[in-house]
């Protein structure tokens, strides 16, 4: 009962910061320089001032920003985002193709990046002076400190050009289409290179996480009483140490979902991945108003869905921890 009152809690929380992401984007975007409704003449090729004025009233953009603001605020509680003005169609419809691919994405390289970075953390911690440990640290460091944009560019380069035995670019196989099997086969050919580029720097971070708090975890008396006791070494480990090596790891992972989510630009944008990210970079050049609010929006409730989410798997993970006490 108590955990239900907490977690009701953080939703009513989690509710009323959308409403105020809502409002600070809504602002922040129409505060920002540049006119989509030039932008659009632009690409008709120049327009007269009457049909500027006209684009103006068929978007709503000749009213003053505070009506603007609450004609959106209420059609957003209706489920309405609006009509994107360059992709010229509804823009929920539009970010409901685009979310499964970012999904997809990001949840394969979160997963990645947590299991190989936690396997070599605790490999390493087990002799935290050997070759293996310092070669651990090494390309921890490497990792972390080489950014998105330039990992995906050397992948690409090195799988497009040297060494072609991945797909570089989009999702699937357009000149030649899949089904069933072979389809789901494809896209996960096509996930191999821009997930690794956005787990690369995650494994460096929950590797050097995991081998630290490890090392400690295994210096502690409840793993010297276990070993005490007898008790195989993998179980020391994978049991006792393993699971209050995972506490931090956990946490970490949820509330970087959002840095998750700002690499996924950059590597869609650099494979061609067809998700939100790319139709963030699309709609910033064309200054598609209602797309990029409804993006951040989403966004918004992925990471603080994942902040809940995060939060129930911690009082899992450590069953001591309760609501309001540790």
């Amino acid at each position: 009962m108590a955990f239900a009152t907490h977690l009701a809690r953080q939703i009513i929380n989690a509710v009323a910061l959308l409403i105020a992401v809502l409002v600070l984007n809504f602002c922040l975007i129409h505060l920002a320089p540049g006119d989509p409704v030039q932008v659009i003449a632009g690409e008709m090729g120049g327009a007269s001032a009457e049909v500027v004025a006209a684009l103006r009233a068929k978007y709503g953009l000749d009213q003053s920003l505070l009506q603007q603001l609450s004609i959106y605020l209420g059609n957003v509680a209706m489920g309405d985002f609006g009509y994107s003005y360059y992709f010229n169609q509804p823009v929920l419809g539009l970010i409901l193709q685009r979310l499964p691919a970012t999904l997809y994405l990001t949840l394969c390289a979160l997963s990645g990046a947590l299991a190989v970075g936690t396997l070599l953390g605790v490999v390493s911690a087990r002799r935290p002076n050997g070759l293996f440990s310092h070669a651990v640290t090494v390309v921890s460091l490497a990792g972390y400190a080489a950014p998105i944009f330039w990992t995906g560019l050397m992948l690409l380069l090195l799988f497009g050009s040297v060494w072609p035995i991945l797909p570089v670019v989009g999702m699937t196989d357009v000149v030649n289409p899949k089904q069933g099997f072979a389809y789901a086969l494809d896209v996960g050919r096509h996930l191999v290179l821009p997930s690794l580029t956005l787990a690369l720097v995650f494994i460096a971070q929950y590797s050097r996480l995991a081998r630290v708090n490890m090392i400690e975890a295994l210096s502690a008396d409840y793993v010297r009483t276990a070993r005490a006791k007898g008790l195989p070494e993998w179980l020391v480990v994978g049991k006792h140490a393993l699971r209050n090596t995972l506490i931090p790891i956990v946490t970490v992972a949820g509330h970087q979902f959002g840095n998750l989510f700002a690499g996924a630009v950059l590597v869609e944008t650099v494979f061609s991945w067809p998700g939100m990210g790319r139709l963030v970079f699309d709609s910033i050049l064309r200054r598609d108003y209602p797309t990029l609010m409804a993006v951040l929006f989403f966004s918004a409730l992925m990471v603080m869905t994942a902040n809940i989410l995060t939060d129930v798997v911690y009082r899992l993970v450590d069953p001591r921890i309760r609501t309001g006490r540790r």
